[in-house]
């Protein structure tokens, strides 16, 4: 049985009863050993007569009233003699049990821990900001150490994979306001040279940049919402179908202007939802089917029921469907289609990460397919009724 299968309470029940069978064991058989040889001792300093008398009633046998008469005298002394011997044979042998246990002891914790050690030195490194540390799976352990480990190590990678998001969207977010905002500056700093002329034109071009910077900050508060659980807050029964269309005629410039036939099959679907969050995730979805996908020049949305505790929202489209890569970095902030990060197609690159959000808020999932024929689709699955905790929590 190997240590690392037992918990820590039963490793220690375990070894505490070894310990004391083992020391019980030194102390019985010692003295077993011990007495045997002073028996032969004590028989060879008894007297001819004496000794045969002891032979026969070991035997079973009567012997003389002389030789047992002399028998009872010479043991009386010796018989003081080997009552104070046992008591010191079973201090010593005590102390041999103690010391040998002590060892064995102290080889197990040693075993036990040094996992911890070893996990403690990785932990200090960690600290110092080394998130690519990891404790060796050959490190053993009990139960409670194992699995101590493999939580650490699973947090560990969790914040390498933070951090390398997180250096990645600082770069994203400087290069998302870099260019907006030295049109603006170049704009006004032209037009303060008198190098452009303060005309209507380059007011509106310069309105345009600072929506789309406004644009952006929104969306990244969305996120910051998101990250700290406030992003839904307040929920009542929306209908998915009445919420999708009121989204729809909405965007019905925008699916005209991108030359989009729309299809729809909203089917009644009642969820406790933020209906103005909800809204905003499928109009995101709209907007990102509208910028990639308008080659197809379709786009079907369609709502209802999925199982007995879970509706769906889902959108369909032709166009060329997501990149390969793209399964990997779907719900990364920043992330794009298409591999370049050109404006062309406009967006910060931040829909499908606000929908994930939002989604994730209300206790859902989001997922993404690309049809062999061409297209794809997005599809939001909520939970038709709130979890206990959920109820509880916003309640209190």
């Amino acid at each position: 049985m190997k240590i690392s299968r037992l918990s820590l309470s039963t490793v220690s029940a375990l070894v505490t009863a070894a310990m004391l069978l083992l020391s019980l064991g030194i102390i019985f058989f010692g003295i077993m050993w011990v007495q045997e040889l002073k028996e032969q001792e004590y028989l060879g300093m008894l007297t001819e007569n004496a000794r045969q008398a002891y032979y026969k009633l070991e035997k079973g046998e009567l012997p003389k009233e002389a030789d047992f008469l002399a028998l009872v005298q010479q043991l009386e002394p010796l018989h003081e003699e080997g009552e104070a011997q046992l008591y010191l044979l079973v201090l010593k042998f005590g102390l041999l049990a103690a010391f040998i246990c002590s060892l064995i002891g102290f080889w197990l914790a040693r075993k036990i821990s040094r996992p911890l050690e070893k996990l403690t030195r990785i932990v200090n490194n960690l600290r110092e900001g080394d998130f690519s540390v990891r404790v060796p799976e050959t490190v053993k352990g009990t139960g409670e150490v194992v699995l101590l480990i493999n939580r650490f190590n699973a947090l560990a990678e969790e914040l390498e994979n933070m951090e390398r998001r997180l250096r990645f969207n600082t770069m994203a977010v400087a290069h998302e306001l870099r260019t907006p905002l030295t049109i603006v500056q170049g704009t006004l700093q032209g037009m303060a040279d008198k190098i452009f002329p303060r005309d209507d034109g380059r007011i509106e071009d310069l309105l345009t940049q600072v929506e789309g910077l406004s644009r952006l900050i929104n969306d990244l508060r969305t996120l910051s919402l998101a990250a700290s659980q406030k992003l839904v807050t307040e929920r009542c029964d929306v209908d998915i179908a009445q919420a999708a269309e009121q989204v729809l005629q909405a965007s019905r410039p925008l699916l005209s202007e991108a030359g989009m036939v729309l299809e729809t099959n909203l089917k009644k679907a009642i969820i406790p939802a933020d209906s103005q969050r909800l809204r905003q995730a499928l109009l995101a979805v709209v907007e990102n089917t509208c910028r990639y996908a308008a080659s197809g020049k379709y786009l079907r949305c369609e709502c209802g029921y999925l199982n007995k505790d879970e509706a769906f929202l889902r959108v369909v489209d032709r166009g060329p469907g997501f990149a390969q890569e793209f399964a990997g970095h779907a719900i990364d902030v920043f992330w794009r289609g298409e591999p370049s990060r050109s404006r062309a197609t406009g967006g910060s690159g931040l829909g499908l990460s606000i929908v994930q959000a939002i989604v994730t808020a209300h206790g859902g999932r989001m997922e993404q397919a690309t049809f062999a024929a061409g297209g794809a689709s997005v599809t939001m699955i909520f939970p038709r009724h709130m979890p206990e905790s959920k109820i509880t929590g916003e309640t209190a």
